[in-house]
């Protein structure tokens, strides 16, 4: 029979605990999936008891939850399993309150959930191992971001790696919990047919994309120093970069894939004062208009005001020095207060050299486009002939949808379901080793370095547009464009 884990969230009356890991593990009972997690157990500075934490959290379910997935009785048995325990990160008897609540005898595998300020992370895991509350079989989870850059990232690794070994370690992006990221794995190796036109003979360019409608709203003191480089590109954007263009790995087993994903990191060519300019582009929202509804400028709301030099919108042309991608363009590009809220893959295949069709629209070329939200779909877009009886053969885009399109999706899971059970399954592979995010600080850095020194500005777009005319420039100069 499988060990039981007693799960421990630090920051479990924080965001991120309400909104997404509450109700991602109550979902994982409604599933039975949650055969072996023993307790839940939150911590928090606050002065209350379990009992109050659990009427608390009854009632941010209800919200985050959909009225469907109510169910009383599932309730119950998830209710049982929460408690609350006093914890502040600096205070040395309130770790030894908590190693006193858990059993190893019932539960031997503790596993560690830390939705923190990443300054405190080694902090909380050394007074943890202080506190006997560690022993050989427990286990730690980091939120991005891990560090602000290459030197703090190191830092916090090494204190992390005092308590914890590396294979105790798991990195959480939510990204790579979507099923549609997973699903690139089977798209990419499990068809004969695709695998081999995946390369640069067939491939023109790349295109990832992750747009937000929304502002920085309650985010201020930590967006005004982070930007879009350093929330979103470092993480999110090159996770999945390193996905789409990774080797075959030599199997499925999480050091395999983790292998093949930072060879791809390794390979990106560093963007230096020499091509910052043309290479990179950025950003920051004016006032406008998103969904209709009248918005403010990131300077004008009144938390950001010292932030002139915060890029709200980063778009990058990066290269990849392989036998693979060379020649490849690989487009990202994130900002906030864009025209619409989605993120999404698209692989671009190069045109053909001549047409023999009348009225060819040569310019809609074959494109696989890879929708992560706010739906998850793969679209193969070609071309085959117009019905009607003209002498000409006539061509027209269509559309192979390449995912499962039936009507009930109840069986439909968010991200963070998918990596909480993994992790409670001690399976790493969809988690980020400790060289995979230092390698995307190392790229990151040489960029914010050649913004400073070559005194980059940041160009201002209206909200509600898909960022500054910069961005349309960067794709256009290689006569290509943004897929939208």
């Amino acid at each position: 029979m499988s060990q039981l884990v007693d799960l421990v969230i630090f920051g479990g009356t924080g965001d991120l605990s309400t909104r997404k890991l509450l109700p991602a593990l109550y979902q994982l009972h409604r599933h039975g999936l949650a055969e072996r997690l023993g307790r839940i157990i939150a911590t928090g500075r606050g002065e209350i008891d379990s009992a109050a934490f659990r009427e608390e959290a009854h009632g941010n379910l209800r919200h985050y939850l959909a009225d469907h997935h109510w169910d009383e009785a599932i309730w119950t048995r998830f209710r049982d399993s929460l408690h609350y325990v006093k914890v502040d990160a600096d205070h040395d008897e309130d770790y030894t309150s908590l190693a006193a609540c858990l059993d190893e005898d019932s539960a031997p595998i503790r596993l560690y959930y830390l939705a923190t300020l990443p300054s405190l992370y080694g902090t909380i895991c050394q007074h943890l191992e202080r506190a006997g509350a560690v022993n050989d079989k427990s286990r730690v989870v980091m939120e991005k971001p891990i560090g602000h850059d290459l030197k703090s990232c190191q830092a916090i690794n090494e204190e992390v790696a005092t308590v914890f070994a590396e294979e105790s370690t798991f990195r959480i992006d939510h990204y790579l919990g979507k099923e549609t990221v997973q699903n690139l794995l089977a798209v990419r190796f499990g068809n004969p047919l695709l695998h081999p036109v995946w390369k640069n003979t067939f491939v023109d360019n790349v295109q990832i994309t992750v747009a937000e409608e929304i502002g920085v709203e309650g985010r201020g003191s930590y967006y005004a120093k982070t930007g879009a480089l350093r929330d979103m590109v470092q993480n999110h954007l090159l996770q999945v970069l390193s996905i789409v263009a990774m080797e075959p790995p030599a199997s499925l087993d999480a050091s395999d894939i983790r292998d093949e994903k930072v060879k791809v990191l390794r390979c990106l060519q560093p963007i230096t004062a020499s091509n910052v300019k043309d290479c990179t582009v950025r950003g920051i929202y004016a006032a406008g208009a998103v969904g209709g509804e009248a918005v403010k400028g990131f300077l004008e709301e009144a938390e950001y005001k010292d932030a002139e030099g915060t890029e709200t919108f980063v778009a990058i042309k990066a290269t990849i020095n392989n036998w693979r991608w060379a020649g490849v363009p690989f487009y990202l590009r994130t900002g906030k207060r864009l025209s619409r809220r989605y993120s999404e893959i698209v692989i671009e295949f190069k045109k053909q050299p001549f047409s023999l069709f009348a009225n060819d629209p040569n310019e809609l070329t074959n494109k696989l486009v890879i929708r992560l939200q706010p739906d998850e779909t793969i679209t193969m877009h070609t071309l085959n002939k117009k019905p009607g009886l003209t002498r000409n053969l006539r061509l027209q885009p269509v559309e192979l949808h390449l995912t499962d399109d039936r009507s009930d999706k109840d069986d439909s899971y968010d991200a963070y379901e998918r990596l909480l059970l993994d992790a409670i399954n001690g399976d790493q592979t969809l988690f980020m080793r400790r060289d995979e995010v230092e390698t995307a600080w190392r790229w990151i850095d040489t960029i914010i370095e050649a913004w400073e020194e070559t005194g980059m500005a940041v160009k201002s777009y209206n909200s509600g547009t898909m960022g500054p005319n910069a961005s349309t420039a960067l794709t256009a100069r290689d006569d290509r464009s943004w897929y939208e």
